[in-house]
């Protein structure tokens, strides 16, 4: 259930704080593996969409493997219980001591996304007398029809290697004997509703591993990151993405060898919607052309996403109901960009209301800071109140 089921045991909190519904993450954890599992299919939980310590846990005894980009986010998931043997390291910029950590431990791959890189890890697998598996992180050029902040897969990112060195790639295989290229890695954007772009990133990707398979590269596994959006603007109607079209159409338009697996990096899609910003008024004004402003005392330091992508989350007032007016709901950094929205349609608010800000449970903690020193949000979890 959202907050406002629980409006009354949350009105003496302090605010701001995250809330978690526990109970539509465990649902949306088991859509996940029965619709991935009808094709034999592998989810690592990428664990830069939330680390909150409860969250993590439900990921680990679900199952899942779990993705990371830095080497604390390694640590995190080894500490947290996932196996090591489940775990997949992407990042373009590992450094030696978290590539390092990450062979020490005995990680199912590192997700390489540069020859330079490739190289680096042959060194010091070398030095540690270890064989450190690797994925090619390959830039497709596919377009994401996405931010452009957060589409990873044209051919101008920073991130993976170009499709344009796969030659170069393959003939420096046969100077490194330190690693071992398990399988290739794919990821091209976040925020995908468009499950044409997941059909075009598979017809491409039969393409470059067959290319691989020519050249006698022989691989294990297919990771194809993840990427699947959520519904910002109606999350009560939509409260679980459709895993089912995102998987089928995948097990559709890829093609696969009998013993090849095939692995996802999951994490907005698990996390959004099972978590809220919670958030109190402080104080009403308006400015000298009319607009009715609300003051809260969340901001932009607990929630980025509006600033920085000028994304849409729903805005709910929990404690007031009847005839609504509009408003633009800002928080309290002395920032311009600290908005959460310009022209939100809420029943009469004042001082003391509680507001949510829906579909805050990726990249909304995980993001936080403590910018002009504000302290950072708890988090409240609905099966403990």
């Amino acid at each position: 259930m959202s907050a406002r089921q629980y409006a009354e045991s949350l009105r003496s909190l302090e605010t701001p704080f995250y809330f978690y519904d526990m109970d539509l993450l465990r649902r949306t954890l088991e859509v996940v593996l029965r619709e991935s599992s009808r094709y034999g299919f592998q989810v690592h939980y990428a664990l830069k969409a939330n680390f909150d310590d409860r969250i993590v846990s439900e990921m680990v005894q679900a199952g899942l493997g779990m993705d990371c980009v830095s080497g604390n986010e390694v640590r995190k998931a080894i500490e947290s219980g996932c196996p090591a043997s489940k775990v997949v390291y992407a990042g373009v910029g590992k450094s030696d001591k978290e590539i390092r950590y990450a062979l020490e431990q005995g990680i199912f791959a590192f997700n390489v996304e540069s020859l330079h890189e490739l190289e680096v890890i042959n060194t010091l697998a070398g030095e540690m007398g270890r064989k450190a598996p690797v994925a090619l992180r390959i830039n497709p050029n596919v377009d994401p029809r996405t931010h452009r902040y957060i589409a990873t897969g044209q051919s101008d990112s920073k991130f993976g290697i170009s499709y344009t060195e796969i030659n170069q790639a393959i003939a420096s295989l046969t100077t490194l004997s330190e690693v071992e290229i398990v399988g290739l890695h794919f990821h091209v954007g976040s925020q995908i509703l468009d499950m044409g772009v997941f059909e075009n990133l598979c017809h491409r990707v039969n393409d470059i591993k067959a290319w691989f398979e020519e050249q006698g590269i022989r691989l294990r596994h297919i990771n194809l990151g993840g990427g699947l959006g959520v519904d910002y603007y109606l999350p009560d109607q939509h409260p679980i993405s459709d895993f089912a079209a995102y998987f089928e159409t995948v097990h559709r338009s890829l093609k696969v060898d009998p013993d090849q697996t095939v692995h996802f990096e999951l994490g907005r899609s698990l996390v959004a919607q099972c978590g809220e910003l919670i958030t109190r008024v402080l104080y009403n004004k308006q400015t000298a052309t009319g607009t009715q402003i609300v003051v809260v005392d969340g901001g932009m330091n607990d929630l980025i996403r509006p600033a920085l992508y000028q994304a849409h989350h729903k805005i709910e007032n929990l404690m007031s109901s009847g005839p609504v007016e509009s408003y633009m709901v800002v928080g309290p950094i002395c920032e311009s960009a600290d908005v959460f929205d310009r022209d939100v349609d809420l029943p009469a608010t004042h001082r003391g209301d509680l507001l949510s800000v829906r579909t805050a449970g990726a990249y909304g903690m995980s993001m936080a800071s403590r910018y002009n020193l504000q302290n950072l949000p708890g988090a409240v979890y609905s099966d403990r109140l």
